[in-house]
């Protein structure tokens, strides 16, 4: 079950936390960089980032989140925390506009640091942010795969996604679809 801390349409962004009692999704602060960066590897880089990750850089991506956030943007940044006290396990974001998408898809993409992966948190978190995504009238959310990728798209699976077609960004890159219908991911 999803708990979230007040009315979904009517928030700050500071307000935002949803949580299904094991991983909680809340916007990325820039006390959060020293953790990226220490929890940051050769997966996160190759498959997220694009290149190892400076500290300017980091506090200037979290910023630029922070300022999504405060203007209703269409890019919504969360940390995904867990345990007591929480820390952040890694990241996971939701772009409401972008290459490719048609009105009302979704596009999702995360990543999970080192220690955190293969416990079935990012499935939990991608479920989050679905339920988030929904709330906010997306009625198609997508994660795009690259094929060499074969965790994220189990990942993608796990979580409901069925395959969809396959995309060339403007780069070149490949990417395979998963598409989930979030119709009833708020019911």
């Amino acid at each position: 079950m999803v708990q979230h801390s007040s009315d979904i349409k009517n928030r700050q962004m500071h307000e935002v936390r949803l949580s299904d009692g094991i991983v909680t999704l809340s916007p990325l602060r820039l006390d959060d960089v020293e953790a990226h960066l220490a929890g940051e590897d050769e997966l996160l880089v190759r498959w997220l980032n694009g290149g190892p990750s400076t500290r300017e850089g980091v506090e200037a991506y979290f910023q630029h989140c922070r300022e999504q956030w405060e203007a209703a943007s269409p890019l919504r940044a969360f940390g995904i925390r867990v345990g007591t006290p929480e820390v952040l396990a890694g990241t996971i974001d939701l772009r409401f506009t972008g290459e490719g998408l048609r009105p009302g898809q979704v596009n999702i993409a995360y990543g999970l640091y080192p220690s955190w992966r293969g416990r079935g948190l990012a499935t939990r978190a991608v479920l989050l942010a679905s339920w988030y995504a929904a709330s906010e009238s997306g009625t198609e959310a997508v994660i795009q795969v690259e094929p060499e990728n074969p965790a994220s798209a189990a990942v993608a699976q796990r979580a409901g996604f069925i395959p969809g077609r396959q995309t060339h960004s403007r780069d070149g890159t490949r990417f395979n679809w998963y598409i989930r219908d979030l119709r009833a991911a708020v019911e």
